[in-house]
């Protein structure tokens, strides 16, 4: 092999595998980003389930093997969180309000954290909650943990 050919795929290699990588690498973040936003959107419309008191859409992002907190005592299923949660939807206001500033999603995509600030009524702050999401296989993601605090 002369030497200019050997220069050539010298340099060519190298570069040819260092863009091929690139892409792989920045495609994986932007699957990470997208499901980031999926669960960005979940939660906003969740969180808009209980601002709009409609009790069936805010059960409707809940797995059914889900576990939320009162406190440290689990409510273990949906049904369990449905009769928990109903007297929160009784009024025509909302008792608090929740928003996230903090999606994270493993690079599987098969499960998420979802963090972020509750208010009051009023705006005031009540404390932050923390959600664990999971895709289910219908591809929905719901939550299967909640607990604030």
């Amino acid at each position: 092999m002369n030497s200019s050919i050997k220069k050539y795929f010298s340099i060519s290699l190298p570069l040819f595998f260092s863009c091929f990588f690139s892409h792989i690498i920045i495609a994986a973040e932007t699957d990470v980003d997208f499901l980031e936003s999926q669960v960005r959107a979940r939660e906003i419309a969740f969180a808009k389930s209980m601002e709009d008191r409609e009790l069936e859409a805010f059960l409707s992002f809940i797995s059914p093997e889900a576990i939320f907190f009162d406190g440290n005592v689990p409510l273990r299923g949906v049904n369990r969180v449905a009769q928990a949660w109903a007297p929160f939807f009784e009024n025509e206001i909302a008792p608090f309000s929740w928003k996230p500033d903090l999606i994270e999603v493993l690079e599987s995509g098969s499960l998420a954290i979802s963090s972020g600030p509750v208010s009051g009524p009023s705006g005031e702050a009540l404390g932050r909650f923390n959600s664990i999401w999971i895709k289910d296989e219908d591809g929905q993601w719901r939550v299967i943990f909640d607990k604030g605090s």
